[in-house]
């Protein structure tokens, strides 16, 4: 696996070619670059070519198939949720690494069909008459971060960085080097989202406040998962002490709560 130097005190990447740190996340994702001025991370945004203004940063982890099967993604495909459900794919990342047996008990939770003919599998999701692995799905998202990154930079772009929940286990995180590989990038590192909140964190710490030693806890409540992850950091290194998680504890876990609650009240 490659190395990649950081800078601490800069936060600036050791490297004359771009890597781009990209969070694939269960409901937005997003592609970072550190400035090659400011030397300080910043998430890549769309200009709007008619007013000249830039969108969010977020791309909605989002995937919706037209009739030809042609994936359409982010802001675009969220609309579908509610007019063609069968066909928009959300959520994605839960599916990562998992067999039918693995994801049996919230199979109901997805309005798309999760196959489930060969428990043991790896699952696959049926749209129309094809089916689509969840690498393949995430390599979508992966795709349209990296097209966008290369669209607004004007450069090609070939390696990243991917965060990944704490609690993915190896098959999960495979996947996701998998997704990356399919969408033409170079996975350079997998990094847990707790140990980057805390990189992000060590960047702003003056060279005397990163001399000394802290011990941290971080906690990463997404649309999916929550962690903790508790880091010691001395002197600009960065040491994973403990890292837990509940990768149905998430904002989809939580809406689903609600509904439900409101479900049986009427």
């Amino acid at each position: 696996m490659a190395k990649i130097g950081i800078n601490i005190a800069t936060g600036s990447l050791q490297k004359d070619e771009i890597i781009v740190g990209i969070d694939l996340g269960t409901t937005n994702s997003l592609v970072a670059i550190i400035h090659p001025e400011t030397r300080q991370p910043i998430a890549i945004k769309e200009v709007n070519p008619a007013t000249g203004k830039q969108s969010s940063s977020l791309v909605p982890s989002i995937i919706y198939f037209d009739e030809r099967n042609q994936p359409v993604v982010g802001d675009a495909a969220r609309d579908f949720l509610v007019s063609e459900p069968q066909r928009t794919i959300f959520s994605a990342k839960r599916l990562m690494g998992k067999s039918f047996r693995d994801i049996s008990d919230h199979a109901s939770y997805f309005s798309y069909k999760v196959i489930d003919d060969n428990t043991d599998s790896l699952v696959k999701v049926q749209v129309g008459d094809r089916f689509f692995s969840p690498v393949e799905l995430s390599s979508f998202i992966l795709k349209e971060l990296k097209q966008r990154a290369e669209h607004i930079l004007k450069t090609p772009v070939n390696k990243a960085v991917i965060t990944v929940p704490a609690y993915f286990n190896d098959a999960q995180r495979q996947a996701t080097r998998d997704a990356g590989k399919l969408a033409g990038l170079d996975v350079l590192r997998i990094i847990n989202e707790p140990t980057a909140a805390s990189l992000a964190y060590g960047f702003g710490l003056s060279n005397s406040e990163s001399a000394k030693l802290q011990t941290i806890a971080v906690y990463d409540l997404g649309g999916g998962t929550f962690d903790i992850s508790v880091l010691r950091i001395v002197g600009g290194v960065f040491d994973v002490l403990s890292t837990n998680g509940d990768t149905y504890l998430g904002g989809d876990d939580f809406d689903r709560a609600i509904v439900n609650h409101w479900i049986r009240q009427s």
